[in-house]
């Protein structure tokens, strides 16, 4: 991640393992880190209890949560719970997708940015080991890049953001070995998409897959706590 004149940024934090390792990073490459999660109607809202235990633990010098109700619009299985999540890999772009969730996101956080009279916007999106998603390549942060410096007074008065995806390339299991070295403890994540209040995952859906897999091939102790009724033996592949 390079780093701008700018030592303050806006963080992104699902409360899942790559946003919280992208907010470790941040922080150890001395970032002023202001953690912003959002409350869009997500299934999995034990994840916002994980975000605020992770800015805590993070350092984040704030943490804000702002609420929207994007199951107002539904097509997705995280936000419609008529949709069910899937127990198996699908072909294509999963029922998981939310539509324009990273848009939202990033332009929630651009909105943010500039009311702070900050330059740095950071997102754990990863294109790598993941599920597909169109809003996590490389080209959908450089075109939100260009749209933030078109959009906002910041932007033409010359003083440009930078969105920063620092994960972007990297497998899921560097991910869980640069987090590991920086002592950050994965059992304050939760990334199940189907996670109970208690933050328990399922062990089956796409991201608990890909999430098993990833500390298997980083050789990293899965701190996962799966529920009663999942097998802990279930196979790594993602």
């Amino acid at each position: 991640m390079s780093r701008d004149v700018d030592d303050a940024a806006v963080v992104l934090l699902s409360g899942g393992l790559d946003s919280a390792t992208c907010l470790a990073m941040a922080r150890s490459e001395g970032y002023v880190c202001h953690a912003l999660s959002v409350d869009y109607g997500q299934r999995h809202r034990s994840e916002l209890e994980a975000a605020r235990r992770l800015a805590t633990a993070l350092g984040a010098a704030s943490h804000r949560v702002i609420r929207i109700d994007l199951s107002a619009i539904g097509g997705s299985a995280l936000t419609d719970t008529a949709i069910a999540v899937p127990d198996n890999p699908t072909e294509g772009i999963p029922v998981t997708y939310v539509p324009a969730r990273n848009t939202t996101l990033l332009s929630l956080a651009l909105g943010l940015a500039e009311a702070l009279e900050l330059r740095n916007i950071l997102i754990g999106a990863n294109a790598v080991d993941y599920s597909g998603y169109p809003d996590c390549r490389p080209e959908f942060i450089e075109a939100f890049q260009d749209l933030a410096n078109l959009a906002t007074r910041a932007g033409v008065q010359g003083r440009p953001f930078r969105v920063h995806a620092p994960l972007i390339a990297m497998t899921k299991a560097d991910i869980i070995r640069a987090g590991a070295a920086l002592g950050l403890d994965y059992a304050l994540t939760v990334s199940c998409y189907q996670a109970d209040p208690e933050g328990q995952a399922c062990g089956v859906c796409d991201s608990c897959r890909i999430r098993r897999a990833g500390f298997a091939a980083a050789g990293v102790p899965d701190p996962t706590r799966y529920r009663a009724a999942q097998d802990p033996h279930l196979s790594a592949e993602p």
